[in-house]
């Protein structure tokens, strides 16, 4: 079952630069593997992943078969005011899952 580890500072000044990080737990299978008997493995990748702050998108990511298994993403942003961090992977296969967290912006 996949799951998401999110690090977001709980706190900071208005105006700071903060780093974000995100690890989904995946195995992204490429599709260009095959069996011992020959046939090609499906593929099954994160092919989206997109982060938005009190609803308004701040970063987005697209992924291809080359991207790692549990792929980690570390990006910044500005602390504009306290609220709520969504992110998002969609994938292959009706993959979708979803992780919030909560920053207070002083």
């Amino acid at each position: 079952m996949p799951s998401a580890l999110i690090n977001v500072p709980k706190k900071a000044k208005r105006g700071d630069v903060i780093e974000i990080k995100t690890l989904m737990s995946h195995i992204m299978e490429t599709g260009y593997r095959h069996t011992a008997s020959g046939e090609t493995v499906p593929r099954d990748i994160i092919t989206s992943f997109t982060c938005r702050y009190n609803g308004a998108e701040i970063f987005r990511a697209d992924f291809f078969p080359a991207i790692a298994a549990n792929p980690f993403v570390t990006f910044f942003t500005t602390a504009i005011e306290s609220g709520k961090l969504e992110f998002e992977w969609i994938g292959d296969k009706g993959f979708s899952e979803t992780a919030s967290a909560s920053i207070t912006v002083e």
